[in-house]
């Protein structure tokens, strides 16, 4: 039998924090117990956020928590191909379209129907479905904006997706979602609409890309925070559009601050490195995150 595979995928975008300290013992934790393989993988597909010190903060932040993986690690910048070898799949099956409405003319849209009383539908995020009337371009008025120079991205068209699958996708379930779903679960694509699979500049969006990496590094189980639990609808019909793998997925709690909310490094909270030179050890992070200690 295949050992299990595991993975910790963080974006060296920003500093860790005392929430990728939990993920990232959970995963290397769970890959022990079965016996399996641990991973790192740098998601950095974005080139102008995520920056090679950066990135070498993360490796020193997860050195010191005890954290050993196994090499090379994979870096989503260095397999732009992949992604877009995957997308033109997807473009040839006629499933993406280009998209180029701009967020200001979004919004103005939303604001015209809400305006009239209709509320317009939320991803399970809370975020604006998209309207998608993109979709019923031609090809030549679609070549001509392309022509033009106009910013757009691919979409995935959700309805023409979820067709062509033809079948109920579900997902084996080990942790919990946000209402304690756990076991079997059905996907629910159609919910996030017609979401971004890749930019003009971009070959993948975090959707098209963690499912090829996924694939590619043949990870059989995936340890997320539960903040993803509902993207795996997005997942589950990339995946069996392409005909990829599907893994076990484990939604783990999320380590919230002092008001409920999840840790976030656009916030500024407290860093992994940040604890550190203010003499925490590897063991009181443990022991702040509920977790063994990483010597254990």
């Amino acid at each position: 039998m295949t050992r299990p595979v595991f993975r910790f995928a963080p974006s060296p975008n920003g500093q860790l924090h005392l929430g990728h300290a939990y993920s990232a013992l959970l995963n290397r934790d769970m890959a022990r117990e079965a016996g399996g393989r641990f991973l790192l993988r740098m998601e950095d597909i974005d080139v102008t956020r995520c920056t090679p010190e950066l990135e070498h903060g993360v490796l020193r932040d997860l050195a010191w928590l005890g954290l050993h993986w196994e090499v090379p690690v994979r870096r989503q910048s260095d397999h732009f191909d992949d992604y877009r070898a995957a997308l033109d799949r997807l473009i040839d099956a006629e499933l993406v379209y280009p998209a180029f409405m701009t967020r200001g003319e979004v919004r103005a849209r939303i604001a015209e129907h809400e305006a009239i009383g209709e509320r317009w539908p939320r991803d399970p995020d809370g975020a604006p479905v998209y309207p998608g009337e993109d979709r019923h371009m031609s090809l030549r008025e679609r070549q001509a904006l392309i022509d033009e120079g106009a910013p757009f991205a691919w979409r995935l068209d959700m309805a023409a997706a979820i067709a062509h699958v033809g079948t109920t996708l579900c997902w084996e379930e080990t942790g919990q979602g946000p209402e304690g779903e756990t076991g079997l679960i059905h996907a629910r694509p159609e919910t996030w609409g017609d979401v971004v699979v890749a930019r003009k500049e971009i070959p993948a969006s975090y959707h098209l890309s963690v499912v090829v990496d996924d694939a590619l590094q043949g990870i059989t189980h995936v340890v997320r925070g539960r903040d993803l639990f509902h993207a795996t609808g997005v997942h589950r019909v990339l995946q069996e559009l392409l005909g990829l793998p599907v893994p076990r997925y484990h939604h783990h709690d999320l380590i919230l601050d002092d008001d409920g909310r999840k840790l976030s490094k656009s916030r500024g909270d407290t860093s992994l490195a940040a604890l550190r030179d203010s003499g925490a050890t590897p063991d009181d992070i443990a022991r702040m995150i509920g977790v063994p200690s990483s010597a254990a």
